[in-house]
């Protein structure tokens, strides 16, 4: 077993090695050192994490955080990508329940205190979620916000000590469009209506002009839920 000290060596020297490789090379890569200990956290905004993933490693664990809040049509998505994908898509639930987050600390603590509510329906199910593995591949890309600009495509996450992998961090949106339709790849239905960055229904609204993220949290200073901090 690889000690903490060993993976972030590892992370470090894969970062530098695989910068200028394509996402199947950074995946393949991810699969290669972890084998069933990979485990890949989709948002059901689209599927091109879950399309490269297959293509590596057919059957591979997908996460995805069902906070009680999303979209019927993420769930719908979630639904289809069950059917369609070859992964095991894992439903990751809060401790508590929306009913039992209300009662313990008041109604729509979404709008109260927002770190509060991710912190407890997304950041805490992510982490107890990703304890059996050894590394982690999300979508997170350089173009999403100016906080994820400096994204490496290896990283050590001291947080949960884990080696996480980003295959598309260097990806534009043309990229991804590109590959969604050579692909013919299943999206979310709300990002063609008017939602180009989708989360939970309570704290996502429309967005428009360049800025992909201005409908989450808007109002609230806030850009983040803290899964990627």
């Amino acid at each position: 077993m690889s000690t903490m000290l060993d993976l972030s060596d590892l992370a470090a020297e894969a970062s530098r090695e695989l910068e200028d490789a394509t996402a199947l090379e950074i995946m393949a890569w991810a699969h290669e050192q972890f084998g069933r200990e990979l485990v890949v956290t989709s948002s059901l905004a689209d599927t091109v994490m879950i399309s490269l993933a297959e293509r590596v490693a057919p059957g591979i664990d997908v996460v995805f955080l069902d906070t009680g809040y999303h979209f019927v049509e993420t769930i719908g998505t979630r639904d289809a990508v069950k059917l369609v994908h070859d992964v095991n898509l894992i439903s990751v639930t809060p401790e508590l329940s929306v009913a039992e987050q209300d009662a313990a600390y008041g109604k729509d603590l979404f709008r109260t205190n927002p770190d509060a509510c991710c912190g407890m329906r997304k950041v805490a199910p992510l982490g107890r979620a990703l304890e059996p593995y050894a590394a982690w591949a999300s979508g997170v890309r350089r173009a999403d916000s100016p906080a994820r600009a400096n994204t490496p495509v290896v990283a050590w996450d001291a947080r949960r000590h884990l080696v996480k992998v980003s295959p598309i961090a260097r990806w534009t949106d043309e990229d991804v469009t590109a590959y969604v339709e050579e692909n013919s790849l299943m999206l979310n239905p709300l990002l063609e209506d008017g939602y180009p960055s989708i989360g939970c229904e309570p704290c996502t609204v429309r967005a428009t002009g360049s800025d992909a993220r201005a409908g989450r949290w808007a109002g609230l200073g806030k850009t983040e839920c803290g899964i990627h901090l």
